[in-house]
């Protein structure tokens, strides 16, 4: 059977509006977002805590609490805490995929009581060099646990660092897309295993890795499936005119 002019066209249609669209989703799901990271601290929340300590707002490196004076009987004699932000050139090699933004350092003195605070906030940069040059400010709040160092064991006496939920401006726009950058928690095995929290020993220093995910909020510009309704309106009209034509014929004849 030959093919009518009109019905070609439109197959032609379809084909082409079919193929952009699967170029149009490859290119969302292949977004790369290359850049380089950094972080300062903001000001703290002391909570309950009557008489906070602590220094480093504007900075890489905060500490807090104010240092017990040595003690034989209870070991006191620590520098004060200490959480140090170190930031890296990072790839988001696709959109969801997990990728490292920094590097947390945590040092658990032993202060006195009243004198830490609850939680601290980072303001982290990721300063984009690709897919174009633009620079985000995203903010995450840090809640701190400070134990009274009277477990009666090392593990009881540690202390805890954990990123609060729902804090401050995590989204961003690209190119009328919108996108938002969730911290999926700590890992020390490069992003295999990841936990929300991590706990320090008493006068003692862990590293691990801050990592993250960019997600879109908004799906991509629907253009091709526009050209897809397009094809099949025209589809729809030529089977309704030849059917009607061979209605018309059928009649002649």
């Amino acid at each position: 059977m030959k093919l009518s002019p009109v019905f070609g066209t439109v197959l032609s249609t379809l084909a082409v509006t079919f193929i952009t669209a699967l170029g149009f989703s490859s290119q969302a799901q292949g977004l790369t977002f290359l850049g380089n990271s950094s972080g300062i601290w903001g000001t703290p929340d002391p909570g309950s805590n009557t008489d906070p300590i602590f220094s480093g707002v504007g900075t890489n490196t905060f500490t807090w609490g104010r240092p017990r004076p040595n003690d034989r009987e209870n070991n006191y004699g620590t520098p004060a805490n200490q959480l140090t932000f170190t930031g890296n050139s990072f790839s988001a090699d696709d959109i969801g995929s997990l990728f490292k933004v920094g590097d947390l350092e945590y040092y658990n003195g032993k202060v006195e009581d009243k004198t830490s605070v609850d939680s601290v906030p980072l303001d982290l940069t990721l300063s984009f060099i690709n897919p174009g040059n633009f620079s985000e400010v995203f903010n995450f709040n840090f809640q701190l646990v400070n134990t009274t160092n009277l477990g009666g064991n090392a593990e009881d006496d540690a202390d805890i660092v954990y990123i609060k939920d729902n804090f401050g401006t995590r989204s961003f726009k690209f190119e009328g897309n919108e996108y938002q950058l969730n911290l999926s928690g700590f890992s020390q095995n490069s992003g295999n295993t990841s936990v929300n929290k991590f706990s320090v020993l008493e006068d003692s220093k862990t590293t691990a890795g801050i990592y993250a995910r960019i997600t879109q909020v908004t799906p991509p510009k629907q253009i091709p499936e526009s050209g897809g309704i397009v094809g099949l309106s025209l589809l729809g009209i030529y089977l309704i005119s030849h059917k009607k034509s061979l209605s018309a014929k059928k009649r002649i004849g």
